[in-house]
C-alpha cells in the first residue's frame, strides 16, 4: 500500500518562499499522476499543481501559475512543491496525493475524487 508522508511546512511572512517535500513509501505505480492540494478551515480543499510520472508535463492552478513549481525526483521517490513570493492567501493545510493511473485534461488532474492515495497534510501560514 502507498503511504505519503508530507514535510516542509512552517510559519512564513508575505513574500516568503517555502518548499515542500512529498515522500513516497511501500509500492510505487508507472504512469501515475501526482498532485498538490491545499485546504484552508471551513473551504473546499482545492488543486495546486500536478504532475506526471515522468516529471515531463505539470499543470498549475491559476493562483500559483508563476509562484509555485512541482517537481519529482525518481531515484528518491519524492515530489517537491517550491512556493516563491508568498501570500496570506495561500494560507492552508497542503496535501499530495497519487493516482493508479495517468492523468491528462485539467478537468480530471484537478479533481481530488481521481486520486486514491492522500498524505496527512502539512501547514502552510502566511503572514501579513
Amino acid at each position: 500500500q502507498v503511504q505519503l508522508v508530507e514535510s516542509g511546512g512552517g510559519l512564513v511572512q508575505a513574500g516568503d518562499s517555502l518548499r515542500l517535500s512529498c515522500a513516497a513509501s511501500g509500492r510505487t505505480f508507472s504512469n501515475g499522476a501526482v498532485g498538490w492540494f491545499r485546504q484552508a478551515p471551513g473551504k473546499e480543499r482545492n488543486f495546486v499543481a500536478h504532475i506526471n510520472r515522468s516529471g515531463g508535463g505539470t499543470y498549475y492552478a491559476d493562483s500559483v501559475k508563476g509562484r509555485f513549481t512541482i517537481s519529482r525526483d525518481n531515484a528518491k521517490n519524492t515530489v517537491d512543491l517550491q512556493m516563491n513570493s508568498l501570500k496570506p492567501e495561500d494560507t492552508a493545510v497542503y496535501t499530495c496525493a497519487a493516482a493508479r493511473g495517468y492523468l491528462i485534461y485539467s478537468e480530471t488532474l484537478t479533481n481530488p475524487m481521481n486520486y486514491d492515495y492522500w498524505g496527512q497534510g502539512t501547514q502552510v501560514t502566511v503572514s501579513s
